[in-house]
C-alpha cells in the first residue's frame, strides 16, 4: 500500500510527503472503518453531509466537527457509541474479508477478525472533574501500543541491557500500560512497584536500593517525594541515568530540582524525559534524549498513529505551523474506542513544527514548548472586581522554578467559609533544606506579584510529609497540587475560560 512508508519511515519524512501520506490514510480510514462501523461518528458525520471523499489534503479536515470532553460523558451508553463495532453480516460482505476467508479458511479468517475488533483491555479518564470515561483496545490497538512504546525507548536511547523500575500506580491508565508495553516490546527488564498506593514509600525505596535501576519512570510529583526520600535515606543511585516523568507537566524548575536530586544520590549527568499522551489517544509520545543542558525540543509524535492539528482555542481555526494553540488529535488507525478531532482542552505554546529535532534529527512532527490547562485558567473573585482571570499554569511555574521550595498546594477557599464572602488562595509549602521561612515568603509573594499580579491571602509551611499528605502522594492516582475547598454551589458557577 502506498502509506506504508509512513510506519517504515515515520520519523524521516518531509512535511508534505508525510502530510500527503496523512490524508491518503484518513480517507481509508474513515471509507473502510469509521463511516460503515461507528455508531457516532456515522451518525455525526451524515448530519453534516461529509465522508471520506472530502478529505483531499489533510487541512480539510478543518471542515469536520470538534469532539470534546462534553461528547465523551453520558455514561456506558455513550461509550459503546464511540467503539468501533462491526455488524458482523456487514463485516462478511466486506471484500478483504471474503478474500481472507479465501486465503486462509474460516476459522482463521475468524481469529483474525477477532483480534482486530474484539476489545480486550480498557483504560480510563481520571474522572477529576467528572465521570471516568472507559476507552477500549483491541489485540491491534494492543500492537500499536507496543509499536509507539518501542519508539519511546528509541527516542529516549534505552539499552537492552537497562533495568526499569515503573512506579505508577497499577490502574486502568494509560501512563502504566504504555510504560508495560514499552519495556515488554523493546525488550528490558522491568519491575513495576504500583506506586506508593501498593508498596508505600518505604516499600518503593527498598526496590530503588536493591534494583538500582538505570531508569526510573513515573508521576512527576511522586517520582521527586521518592528522591527526596532516598537522598535523606542516602540510597545509592548511581545507575540512575534516566527519569522518564508522564501523567503531570514537567515546568523546567522540576527538571532542575530532580537533577540536583539525582546528583545527591550519586548519578552523573541523569536525563530528565517528557512524556505526552491523553487516554483519548491511546497512545503517549516523548521527548528524544536530549543534552541536560539543552532545553526540551518536543515531543516527538508517530504520524502515522494519529493526526495532531493546532487551533486556535477561541475561535477553532487551524493555525500555522510553530503558533500556540490548543492541541486537537484525530486517530489514524484505531479499532475500539476513537476520536476524531478531539478537543484535549491543553493549549502548547510553540505549537506544532516539522522541521528536523536539533538533537537527534528526526523529522517526525513536534509538539514544542510547555502545556498549560485551559480548564486550570479560572475566574475567581478576589475582591470586590468579579471574574478575574487566574492563569494557575503559570503559578506552577513559578512555584517549581524557585530553589527554596521543595514541594506545595494552591488551595482555593472561601473567607470565612461563607459561600457569599471573596475567594482566597491559600499557598502551602514544604521549604527546601535550610531555606529561611521569612525571606522564601517575601520571594513568593513578590514572584507571584511579578508574574502574575497575584498576592495569596496566606502562606502556610509544612513539613515535606505533610505536603505529601495534602496531596494525596501514593494515594490517589495523580497527586492534587490545586484543591478547590469552596462550596459546590460556588463552584457550579465557576467556568474555565471559553
Amino acid at each position: 500500500m502506498k502509506t506504508t512508508r509512513l510506519s517504515t519511515h515515520w520519523h524521516a519524512l518531509p512535511r508534505e510527503t508525510l502530510r500527503t501520506l496523512q490524508a491518503w490514510r484518513l480517507r481509508s480510514y474513515l471509507r473502510d472503518i469509521v463511516l460503515p462501523f461507528h455508531p457516532y461518528y456515522r451518525e455525526l458525520l451524515g448530519r453534516h453531509g461529509l465522508g471520506w471523499r472530502d478529505i483531499e489534503t489533510l487541512d480539510d479536515l478543518r471542515h469536520f466537527p470538534f469532539t470534546t470532553k462534553a461528547d465523551l460523558a453520558g455514561g456506558s451508553d455513550r461509550a459503546k457509541s464511540f467503539c468501533i463495532t462491526p455488524d458482523p453480516r456487514q463485516l462478511a460482505r466486506k471484500p478483504s474479508t471474503i478474500a481472507r476467508g479465501l486465503l486462509r479458511g474460516p476459522s482463521r479468517t475468524r481469529a483474525a477478525l477477532e483480534a482486530e475488533y474484539r476489545p480486550i483491555l480498557m483504560t480510563s479518564t481520571t474522572g477529576r472533574s467528572s465521570d471516568p470515561v472507559p476507552f477500549l483496545y483491541t489485540a491491534r490497538d494492543i500492537e500499536r501500543l507496543r509499536v509507539a512504546g518501542r519508539r519511546m525507548m528509541e527516542l529516549a536511547e534505552a539499552r537492552s541491557t537497562d533495568r526499569l523500575l515503573n512506579v505508577f500506580p497499577f490502574a486502568p491508565h494509560l501512563a502504566f500500560w504504555q510504560t508495560h508495553y514499552a519495556a515488554t516490546e523493546f525488550g528490558i527488564f522491568q519491575l513495576s512497584s504500583g506506586g506508593g498506593k501498593t508498596v508505600g514509600t518505604d516499600g518503593n525505596l527498598r526496590m530503588l536500593r536493591k534494583l538500582r535501576p538505570d531508569v526510573l519512570i513515573g508521576m512527576p510529583t511522586f517520582v521527586y517525594h521518592m528522591l527526596h526520600e532516598a537522598a535523606l535515606d542516602r540510597v545509592d543511585c548511581s545507575n540512575l541515568r534516566m527519569l522518564v516523568l508522564g501523567g503531570e507537566k514537567v515546568p523546567r524548575g522540576l527538571r532542575r530540582k530532580l537533577q540536583e536530586l539525582t546528583a545527591q544520590l550519586g548519578a552523573t549527568e541523569t536525563r530528565v524525559i517528557s512524556t505526552y499522551g491523553f487516554t483519548e489517544a491511546k497512545v503517549a509520545w516523548c521527548e528524544c534524549a536530549f543534552p541536560v543542558s539543552a532545553d526540551s525540543p518536543g515531543y516527538h509524535i508517530s504520524p502515522d498513529l494519529g493526526i495532531v492539528e493546532i487551533v486556535d482555542p477561541i475561535t477553532g481555526e487551524l493555525l500555522p505551523d510553530g503558533e500556540a494553540g490548543e492541541i486537537v488529535f484525530t486517530a489514524l488507525d484505531a479499532r475500539g474506542s476513537c476520536v476524531l478531532r478531539y478537543r484535549t482542552g491543553d493549549v502548547i505554546d510553540g505549537g506544532l513544527v516539522y522541521d528536523a529535532c536539533p538533537h537527534c534529527g528526526r523529522t517526525a512532527p513536534r509538539l514544542v514548548g510547555r502545556i498549560s490547562r485551559r480548564a486550570d485558567i479560572r475566574a475567581m473573585q478576589l475582591g470586590k472586581l468579579k471574574g478575574t482571570l487566574v492563569d494557575f499554569n503559570e503559578l506552577e511555574h513559578v512555584l517549581d522554578d524557585m530553589a527554596g521550595v521543595s514541594s506545595w498546594q494552591i488551595e482555593l477557599r472561601k473567607a470565612h467559609d461563607d459561600p457569599l464572602e471573596v475567594d482566597e488562595l491559600v499557598l502551602h509549602v514544604a521549604p527546601a533544606d535550610h531555606a529561611d521561612e521569612s525571606a522564601l515568603r517575601r520571594e513568593i509573594e513578590s514572584r507571584l506579584f511579578e508574574r502574575a499580579e497575584l498576592h495569596p491571602n496566606r502562606i502556610d509551611f509544612h513539613t515535606d510529609s505533610e505536603i505529601r499528605s495534602l496531596q494525596g502522594v501514593g494515594v490517589q492516582l495523580k497527586e492534587q497540587k490545586l484543591v478547590d475547598h469552596r462550596p459546590k454551589l460556588e463552584a457550579r458557577n465557576l467556568q474555565s475560560t471559553p
